[in-house]
């Protein structure tokens, strides 16, 4: 077992205006002068001579005023964007290099766009007169039609050919990206007009009248009374949760609601919608199979939740029991692309009401206020009744799951239960948040996700979690937070450079390796199909571990300017490590790795 001492803190840009000039003189201190009146608070960046006029702007005209966030690879930089605007509701911006740079952050962006994260990617571009390009690299990273790349799975692009629609093509981006549903949008800046002399002045005064979103989408009131009276008239609701929590008054409402109807709370994660430790909540549980009503609130995929898969078949049997009615409340068929099937599969709805459910919310819970009012007491009895119910089956699967942990508590390697256990005795004293990975859901069973900034939501698979971590860390830097990353090594494998960025920024992110040193969920589909084809199942390992050599997780962290401590294969000492890194965040405000050795699943 390694420790490291405490690394100096880097000394970061001071934020002062350092141009020699205090009014535009190129067509980049326009963009930036529109940029300005975004309010946006940071940049995040992997070098680029086709925004290079953008840069100097940004760095000199307008003196550090957007922090920019270097980060080793454009996928980072999108993912960091895309995990401050979960955490902070608010859109940052992140520039990609030309064509090149572009394409390799577009899986970043195509995250984003399922995420519903707001994000403002910019590029350079061109130049487009093609005069002024220079032989061979400015042909090679240029295309005609540049947003065509990621223009499937953006709101909205664009590549303004004048330095007067520059402001306003800007403006339309971030109000894009900031509509509900929420989204990134990408604007391509031409290097030409980026490195042009302005011959007169461009406004950009109007930019941030012309940037704000709209109000939010209101449901329609008569839609909206009919499935408030759907909803009260079950005996047996449950409602299911993905999007709800990005508005963060929304974690309360809908407890007021589950507690006033009567009603069962199924959260998939997708954002933090619902405190776990309410005995109203079922997540993880078989509550829809007994449901008469099932609510989904901003749902997406509706299959997942309510339906058992048979994963080598690939079949999908619902488990909505016969005459289960269906209600919908969300944004529904709004925002989705021609393009990615990330809208799922449709279950036909009773009732559905397209709305924002940061308004429609409140108002339905005002709806069933009046209805029940005039509740009898017969009736009071049924719902009291199915909540003690709901409150039996949270107890029994809470208790299930404590007992478990509790029971694989001394296995070598440490099991994940007991990884998330040990973890969690050491973030409870602490103002924590949890980034994006949840140790295969251990930690939604055991921790107390207690307040709505506890969790922005679960990652989106492999080679997101640590970008996207960065952005929550990010978020929260400055508020006293211990931010907590638990990070697969599979993950961390895709994006190893970005501890870097943690490293260089001073963001206070304690990580815990989940180390199974493996591709475990790819491994656990080569061993079912081997049992099924009858083919060796201790060959499916073979593409799928992360070993021969196993790397040094803590060794690479210290590296990169982490305090590190591991590998740590005894269960009995991860608390004891993690409390020590723990405390080194707390103390410096910078970041800490322990790397835990745990089992595959």
């Amino acid at each position: 077992m390694t420790t490291t001492s405490e690394p100096p803190a880097p000394a970061l840009e001071p934020a002062v205006n350092h141009a020699p000039y205090d009014q535009p003189v190129w067509g980049s201190d326009v963009m930036v002068d529109a940029l300005r009146q975004l309010d946006l608070p940071y940049i995040a960046l992997n070098p680029g001579s086709s925004f290079r006029g953008l840069h100097d702007s940004l760095v000199n005209y307008a003196g550090d005023e957007m922090q920019m966030i270097e980060c080793p690879h454009e996928k980072i930089a999108v993912a960091l964007a895309h995990g401050y605007a979960k955490a902070s509701g608010k859109p940052m911006g992140v520039i990609l290099h030309d064509l090149v740079g572009l394409l390799q952050g577009t899986m970043g962006v195509y995250y984003a766009y399922i995420d519903r994260a707001p994000v403002l990617v910019l590029g350079g571009s061109g130049p487009a007169d093609q005069s002024r390009r220079r032989p061979y690299i400015d042909w090679i990273h240029s295309a005609n039609v540049q947003g065509q790349a990621v223009r499937e799975f953006t709101k909205w692009d664009h590549e303004p050919r004048s330095i007067s629609s520059v402001p306003e093509v800007l403006a339309r981006a971030y109000r894009v990206a900031t509509t509900g549903p929420q989204g990134p949008t990408y604007v391509a800046l031409d290097a030409g007009l980026q490195e042009d002399q302005l011959t007169e002045p461009v406004p950009v005064d109007h930019v941030a009248a012309l940037a704000a979103a709209p109000s939010p989408v209101a449901p329609d009131p008569v839609t909206l009374r009919a499935l408030a009276e759907e909803l009260c008239a079950a005996r047996r609701p449950v409602m299911v949760l993905a999007y709800p929590g990005r508005d963060p008054e929304s974690f309360g409402t809908l407890v007021e609601l589950a507690e006033l109807v009567g009603i069962g709370a199924l959260d998939t994660h997708w954002r933090l919608n619902f405190p776990n430790r309410h005995p109203l909540c079922v997540s993880d549980t078989n509550a829809v199979d007994d449901a008469d009503c099932v609510l989904f609130v901003d749902v997406k995929d509706m299959v997942k939740p309510t339906h058992r898969t048979d994963r080598l078949a690939r079949r999908n049997v619902s488990r909505l029991a016969p005459g289960c009615r269906v209600l919908s409340l969300g944004f529904a068929d709004m925002g989705i692309s021609s393009w990615s099937e990330d809208y799922a599969q449709i279950i036909p709805a009773d009732h559905t009401v397209a709305a924002d459910t940061a308004v429609a919310l409140p108002l339905l819970l005002a709806e069933c206020r009046a209805i029940l009012a005039g509740d009898d007491l017969e009736r009071a009895a049924e719902r009291e009744t199915w909540k003690a119910s709901l409150t039996d089956l949270h107890e029994r699967t809470s208790s299930g799951w404590a007992q478990e942990a509790a029971a694989k508590a001394g296995e070598t390697p440490v099991s994940t239960a007991q990884l998330a256990a040990a973890v969690w005795e050491v973030v409870q004293e602490h103002d924590w948040v949890l980034t994006a990975g949840t140790a295969a859901d251990w930690a939604l069973r055991l921790w107390d996700f207690d307040v709505p900034h506890r969790h922005p939501g679960k990652q989106l698979g492999t080679a997101t979690q640590i970008g996207i971590s960065l952005g929550v860390a990010l978020a929260h830097k400055g508020t006293g937070r211990l931010v907590v990353d638990l990070q697969p090594d599979g993950d961390l494998m895709f994006d190893v450079g970005a501890l870097w960025v943690a490293s260089r920024y001073q963001l206070p992110m304690l990580t815990v390796m989940f180390n199974n040193r493996a591709y475990y969920n790819d491994w656990e589909h080569q061993e079912r199909l081997a049992e099924q084809r009858g083919t060796p199942v201790d060959r499916a390992h073979i593409g799928m571990a992360i070993a021969t050599p196993e790397p040094d997780f803590a060794a690479i962290a210290k590296g990169f300017g982490w305090w590190a401590e591991g590998p740590v294969t005894d269960p009995a000492q991860v608390a004891d490590a993690v409390r020590r890194a723990a405390a080194h965040v707390m103390a410096t405000g910078g970041p800490a790795l322990v790397d835990v050795v745990c089992q595959p699943k």
